[in-house]
């Protein structure tokens, strides 16, 4: 089903899971821009707390144009860059082309689909920890489990069978039945974190769980993303607030990707994982005021930045 596969932003997702694919034996190509040369010349490594890996050669590209049309496009890069969809997509695709989209929050399958159409798209949402260190060398610490689902209906089985693919490869993978449902268990962590990492003038994740006051504000954050996701149908578990909390006591001083961005100058993904979000919230008629404070600081943080 998926003889070809091109990864779109090959940042530190997009290498790590297209580096594990190509690793496996499948024909990956990578759309690189400022990675491009030091990977043609020192190919992809990769430091793994599921083991170490070096790819040389490796099938790299400047452009869509180039990589031509393939069976599968794995979509990797921050929603910052989902303008650029009109114009990188349609060059990958021919009439049986799927898309799956690793991005973070929401909004990404619905831009997709206004160019390949709802029936082609997937979404699969990544609980990882992986930072970039330098072009085409990247540190995978922690995690990597990878929740896939539909974002309306296609193909049958076709969830399924990318879910083994990517199990082949050293991830472990599962179906969800609902892809929305699974975002909103990914805000949980993603909402308060990474806003307040950035919010908090550029704190690591070690230094947030450092003061109680943060603590609490934490959880009031991660409260409000189970109530949205409640007021938009979906019963999340309370105890993934706990979860949340004491798996992150686990990671260090971890530097979340958002503020990762903040720090080096680079566009925060405002819209993907705040904005939107809380927008279809309270759409519903719900108060968050916890998160919509969080939402100003951050847009306050990176306007002055």
């Amino acid at each position: 089903m998926f003889a070809s596969i091109a990864i779109v932003g090959s940042g530190a997702i997009g290498l790590y899971y297209g580096g594990r694919l190509a690793e496996a034996g499948h024909d990956v190509k990578f759309l690189l821009r400022s990675d491009y040369d030091a990977v043609q010349q020192h190919g992809l490594r990769c430091r793994s707390v599921h083991g170490d890996f070096h790819l040389q050669p490796v099938q790299a590209y400047r452009s869509a144009e180039d990589i031509g049309p393939v069976d599968l496009v794995i979509v990797a890069w921050k929603s910052t860059s989902n303008h650029l969809f009109s114009s990188v997509l349609p060059p990958l695709l021919h009439e049986k082309t799927q898309v799956v989209t690793l991005q973070n929050g929401m909004g990404n399958c619905e831009a997709i689909a206004e160019i390949t159409g709802p029936e082609r798209v997937l979404a699969a949402l990544c609980f990882v920890c992986i930072n970039r260190l330098s072009p085409g060398e990247i540190h995978h610490s922690a995690g990597g489990r990878m929740a896939i689902g539909e974002f309306a209906a296609g193909l049958p089985g076709r969830a399924e069978a990318l879910a083994a693919i990517f199990a082949a490869a050293k991830v472990e993978t599962v179906v969800e039945r609902n892809v929305e449902e699974t975002a909103w268990k990914k805000l949980i962590w993603n909402v308060p974190f990474n806003g307040l990492a950035i919010a908090e003038g550029g704190k690591t994740t070690d230094l947030l769980l450092a003061n109680e006051a943060l603590v609490c504000e934490i959880r009031a954050l991660m409260e409000e993303v189970v109530a949205a996701a409640a007021a938009r149908g979906f019963a999340l578990d309370k105890k993934l607030i706990e979860w949340n909390i004491e798996r992150t006591r686990g990671m260090g001083a971890y530097r979340p990707s958002s503020l990762i961005d903040w720090q080096e100058g680079r566009e925060v993904e405002i819209e993907s994982i705040w904005a939107e979000p809380l927008r279809r919230a309270t759409d519903t008629g719900l108060a968050l005021p916890h998160w919509k404070k969080l939402l100003d600081r951050i847009r306050q943080a990176c306007a002055t930045r």
